[in-house]
């Protein structure tokens, strides 16, 4: 390949968007990250929504993106601990990609932004947040994969 070193020829030779287990974890750890990232940032919305408070949307949004970060985090933690010890659970679960999680919370609130104009929950635009906040972190939450060692089997 033109224009690599040869460390990342061999690294990109290796690299198959082909592989089937790599994807099938991918999508699994892409939509628990979805569930949890959707119970807080939906939660937070709802919340300002349902109290009719009068907060600007920007502030909204990014409460939401906070407590949709947290209520990953806590969930991730409750799965982990099930397979390791709670505070090995803890750490990993806080160690999980935040450039994932964030970018999906971005792309849900940009599209409730963009078709609502404000942060506010309408049911016929909930799957679309969720199908862009799913969509947007799933080729890079592949890449980690295959990038720390997830092999094809």
């Amino acid at each position: 390949m033109y224009g690599l070193t040869k460390k990342h020829q061999n690294y990109s030779s290796k690299f198959n968007w082909r592989c089937v287990h790599t994807w099938k974890t991918s999508i699994k750890n892409t939509l628990w990250c979805l569930l949890g990232c959707s119970i807080g940032d939906f939660g937070t919305i709802l919340f300002f929504q349902l109290n009719e408070i009068a907060w600007p949307t920007l502030s909204i949004m990014t409460l939401a993106i906070i407590n949709g970060l947290i209520t990953s985090i806590i969930l991730e933690t409750v799965i982990l601990s099930n397979q390791m010890q709670l505070k090995k659970a803890i750490q990993t679960a806080l160690n999980m990609s935040f450039l994932s999680m964030i970018a999906m919370e971005i792309a849900m609130n940009t599209v409730d932004w963009f078709i609502v104009g404000s942060a506010k929950l309408v049911w016929w635009v909930v799957p679309i947040m969720l199908v862009a906040g799913f969509l947007t972190p799933l080729p890079y939450n592949y890449w980690r994969l295959k990038k720390f060692g997830t092999k094809c089997h």
